[in-house]
């Protein structure tokens, strides 16, 4: 999801605040990868938002790409999933406004981000004794359409 600009001040400025919060550096480190964050239009892993530093000349290591995310999921800026992957995936939260589901292809890995306001209403309205939720992860697994035509492609090949 590619964020506007009213997205991407609101992201910093709650940067800003966790950080004074906390006394922790204003690092312009720590501001060059969440202005990359932000442009960021689908789930990334660490590597490949290290990479993109990289291309475009913005050197940092990778440990302090690794730790501003994790300040940044901290932050409330990111959330971080483990689709059944070794790698964790991030996503920008920062004006999402919905909660939303995944559905994750076990064979390739792909991620197709989907609203289905009925589930979603049934979740918000559920109550639990002594727990107040404030946010839900719905993944479901399963096999996407291009890797099922595949599998069915080469099933038809043996026979």
């Amino acid at each position: 999801m590619i964020t506007d600009n009213k997205n991407a001040v609101a992201a910093r400025a709650a940067l800003v605040q966790y950080l004074s919060r906390r006394r922790l550096r204003k690092t312009p480190e720590r501001f060059a990868i969440l202005d990359r964050v932000m442009t960021m239009d689908r789930h990334f892993v660490a590597d490949d938002l290290y990479g993109r530093m990289e291309t475009d000349g913005y050197h940092v290591s990778r440990t302090t790409v690794y730790n501003t995310l994790e300040l940044l999921v901290s932050a409330g800026i990111l959330r971080r999933h483990n689709f059944g992957r070794t790698k964790a995936h991030y996503e920008l939260i920062t004006g999402l406004g919905i909660n939303h589901h995944h559905l994750v292809c076990t064979v390739c890995g792909k991620i197709k981000e989907v609203k289905d306001s009925r589930l979603a209403s049934m979740l918000d309205n559920r109550t639990f004794p002594a727990f107040s939720p404030e946010w839900y992860d719905l993944c479901v697994y399963g096999v996407c359409s291009t890797c099922a035509r595949k599998t069915r492609k080469s099933r038809q090949k043996l026979n």
